[in-house]
């Protein structure tokens, strides 16, 4: 048998980790988790990461194993997950990747493209733009030089925006000029399985998850990464809008409606990136013996 990795992909919300981990069980797999914000060891709740019971349940890889003050990225992730890949299949010919990182579950499909330094003076450039003027100002910046990747990068992660003016502004190229999408060729076969719900179903499973994390303790855990606030990690939803809650700049049921907001907003967005992506087979999240019928009937062809 060819050595394969399943990659479940998804919304937030949609129901993922329970699947995962039946798959798992089922073919006899580890699990690699490919949701980015997982990775912090602090930031269980807000990130709904799976549970003690879940971990011990199924092996799983890159869960809690970083710290907020930690530098990752998608190249590295890329690096770590084919390092590991070969380990695992020597235990099985079948991994199992489950997430909902867009870049990341990308990155470790189809390769990352190579982007070069930029001019450390450039930078300081648009990190005074953003004091200056705020997020506003970059994005004005970036719609003007790059509008493609201005479609495209999350607006809200001031980060990423300066990230892309840097490069731009550095080698007199768009960012996105940078993103080929060119896949590398992997020694294994990648499966990729969709899962989705009627969207007022998964709207209301977002909303209901919001609600359950406030009742689990996210505004606690919040308050003891609030000294952390301007680090990329915490630039996540659930976090940045409790944050505002405790800098006084709105109440704290504007920060939960806030929060079931821009976390539906997300899952729209993942799903508007993977539709574009004709490699994906999709299902309901209900349809779990479609799903392991699927598999079975790709990894017998």
């Amino acid at each position: 048998m060819n050595n394969t990795l399943i990659v479940l992909l998804g919304p937030t919300g949609v129901g993922k980790t329970e699947l995962s981990l039946d798959l798992a069980e089922h073919f006899g797999s580890e699990i690699i988790s490919c949701d980015s914000r997982q990775f912090y060891r602090e930031m269980k709740i807000g990130t709904a990461a799976p549970n003690e019971s879940q971990l011990l349940r199924i092996q799983h890889h890159f869960i809690n194993s970083l710290s907020v003050e930690d530098y990752y990225s998608a190249s590295l992730f890329e690096h770590d997950v084919l390092t590991l890949l070969p380990d695992l299949f020597e235990k099985r010919h079948i991994a199992l990747m489950t997430g909902g990182s867009m870049l990341y579950i990308d990155a470790v499909c189809n390769g990352i493209d190579d982007i070069p330094d930029t001019d450390p003076s450039v930078r300081q450039k648009y990190v005074d733009l953003y004091e200056k003027e705020g997020i506003e100002g970059l994005r004005l910046a970036l719609r003007l030089l790059d509008p493609k990747h201005y479609s495209l990068v999350d607006l809200h992660n001031p980060r990423r925006i300066m990230r892309s003016l840097e490069i731009t502004e550095s080698t007199g190229k768009p960012y996105s000029s940078f993103l080929t999408a060119s896949s590398r060729k992997r020694g294994f076969r990648i499966l990729k399985a969709g899962i989705n719900r009627e969207r007022d179903e998964l709207f209301s499973r977002i909303n209901q998850r919001v609600d359950d994390m406030i009742a689990l303790g996210l505004e606690e855990e919040a308050r003891s990464l609030f000294r952390y606030k301007g680090l990329n990690a915490l630039n996540t939803v659930g976090y940045r809008e409790l944050f505002s809650c405790f800098d006084g700049e709105i109440s704290r049921e504007k920060a939960i409606e806030l929060i079931k907001r821009n976390t539906r907003r997300y899952a729209k967005k993942q799903l508007t990136w993977w539709s574009k992506d004709n490699t994906i087979e999709w299902f309901d999240a209900s349809e779990k013996e479609s799903i392991f019928n699927w598999l079975h009937t790709q990894m017998n062809t």
